[in-house]
């Protein structure tokens, strides 16, 4: 096939596509949770609020908001794209575009929770239960793009 002409050089496995669209929509679920806790002001956060994981502490500091934007708001974001990329419909788009989307999503998304783990052990001090749930999301959502988009488009040798 000819990766230039908008061919798929080889699709993902079944398994990728239904464990990222799984692991999307969980993240999804928690990303909205957090986001409905952020505008009606924690009331019930269901979490532990001692000790190094502080849910509240973590999620009304003021690195719970990004240029006026919640943090939250910003997971649910991620998460609507993601759940739409890595869909079953979304894996087995022909157009090299959706891949590319879905590579660029995850990666900018793991850069992201880089920076949010560094802000909660260096600058908050406490940890968030749910807000790690979605890192760790992230994180296996990562692997499993980097793992795959890059066969697909023929980016690597065999």
């Amino acid at each position: 096939m000819d990766p230039a002409a908008g061919d798929i050089d080889e699709p993902a496995p079944s398994w990728v596509v239904y464990a990222s669209f799984v692991l999307c929509l969980i993240a999804l679920g928690i990303s909205t949770y957090l986001t409905i806790e952020h505008f009606t002001g924690n009331t019930s956060l269901v979490c532990t609020d001692s000790g190094g994981f502080n849910c509240g502490k973590v999620t009304t500091s003021t690195w719970s908001v990004i240029l006026g934007i919640p943090v939250a708001v910003l997971g649910l974001v991620q998460y609507v794209a993601m759940c739409v990329l890595c869909s079953p419909w979304g894996w087995r788009a022909a157009r090299r575009e959706v891949h590319m989307a879905r590579l660029a999503l995850a990666a900018v998304g793991m850069l992201f929770v880089l920076w949010l783990i560094a802000a909660e052990s260096l600058l908050i001090h406490a940890f968030c239960l749910w807000c790690s749930g979605v890192h760790l999301i992230t994180f296996l959502v990562f692997i499993l793009v980097i793992q795959s988009v890059p066969r697909m488009l023929g980016w690597t040798t065999r």
